[in-house]
């Protein structure tokens, strides 16, 4: 059910794309195909600041024959073309192109990252800051900069991306000393990693961050364990958040009789509360072509984040809401029961989360913190 705690905040339609770092060198009609996945903090001044995933797409991506697929490079951004007898399209984000042993994807989208500023409850937009855009701007890069988590730590911000290239799809880290301005610091973790959130404080002078790497295969448990193989969160640590150890141990495993199967993954930054560090994550059922994402929590030790003190991984706190997305039905490009919390700032006596809602746009929902008692 629809209340005012909990809202789509911000929509595709919302963008101007007069503003797009595309603009600058690609003719092609575009448009947003989502607006959502935002990072969340808040600003020095009071206001909180989403930084929102912009996915744009090519209006029509198939012509002569061929599909076409947007790529930055130092010289503006180009198509590149794909002949369609090559290539399987039965997601509209993405296409399989028929290469040699490995699955090859190429992207029907290139995605950049919008700073929203919003009022310090997160209900009014305050400004969006399109002089302040995040643009592909390294090789590393070409395919667009996805998902940031933003973590407050001490007396500066830092916020952690997925780039995507062909070169490889990395975890990459930026910094800002006022929460608004960041600096590329370059790539942080050289293999495929969705989830690579920083935790919001250090523990023994460490940073720690939660992780997520990807594998095109995975080692069967054997046939009597609780767990079930696949992605999961792990946990690293590092001296300056540039150069990251992973810890020995494994953490967040997916289990076999739970509802979150499939794979698991981090939500938001980890928090710090009077019981231990608060985190927010997303499990995935399998059902259908993308299966069922919800955010579970749990609640980590103060000193050794390891140690989970309480797993909540069978009641959701959030789950899609089609009432959400009614509104906005027709952008909706594809049918996906998906919430994907990426931030969470204190409100007082609640918590403001952030989630992507369906991948199309941007989620807040007001949690109280008796929900975590």
């Amino acid at each position: 059910m629809l209340t005012d705690a909990d809202y789509l905040i911000f929509r595709p339609d919302y963008v101007d794309l007069a503003h797009s770092p595309l603009r600058r060198s690609l003719d092609a009609p575009t448009y947003v195909l989502g607006a959502f996945n935002p990072g969340l903090t808040r600003l020095p001044g009071g206001n909180l600041l989403m930084m929102v995933r912009v996915a744009e797409a090519l209006r029509e991506p198939i012509w002569d024959g061929h599909v076409h697929a947007i790529r930055g490079t130092p010289e503006g951004y180009v198509l590149d073309a794909y002949p369609l007898t090559g290539v399987g399209m039965s997601d509209p984000r993405q296409f399989d192109v028929s290469h040699g042993s490995y699955r090859m994807l190429g992207l029907t989208s290139l995605s950049w990252l919008l700073p929203v500023e919003l009022s310090p409850d997160g209900r009014i937009i305050e400004a969006i800051h399109y002089d302040r855009i995040i643009a592909p701007a390294a090789s590393y890069q070409e395919y667009g900069v996805e998902d940031p988590r933003i973590s407050r730590i001490g007396d500066m911000w830092y916020m952690t991306t997925c780039s995507a290239s062909a070169e490889r799809h990395c975890s990459t880290l930026y910094a800002s000393h006022d929460g608004l301005n960041y600096e590329l610091k370059g790539v942080v973790l050289d293999h495929q990693n969705k989830d690579m959130i920083l935790f919001e404080g250090k523990i023994r002078d460490h940073f720690v961050a939660l992780t997520r790497p990807l594998g095109e295969l995975y080692l069967a448990y054997p046939p009597d364990s609780a767990f079930a193989g696949g992605p999961s969160i792990n946990l690293a640590g590092s001296p300056d958040a540039l150069h990251w150890k992973p810890f020995d141990q494994p953490f967040i495993r997916p289990r076999k009789a739970s509802i979150a199967s499939m794979k698991l993954g981090g939500g938001s930054p980890p928090i710090l509360t009077d019981r231990g560090w608060l985190m927010l994550y997303h499990g995935v059922e399998m059902r259908a072509q993308v299966g069922i994402y919800r955010t579970f929590w749990a609640l980590l030790d103060r000193d050794d984040p390891a140690t989970i003190l309480r797993l909540e991984e069978d009641r959701p706190l959030l789950e899609a809401n089609p009432v959400l997305t009614g509104p906005i039905e027709d952008m909706l490009y594809l049918p996906t029961e998906v919430v994907f919390t990426t931030g969470i700032v204190d409100g007082g006596d609640h918590y403001i989360v952030a989630s992507g809602e369906a991948d199309l746009a941007c989620r807040i929902t007001h949690i109280p913190k008796t929900r975590f008692a």
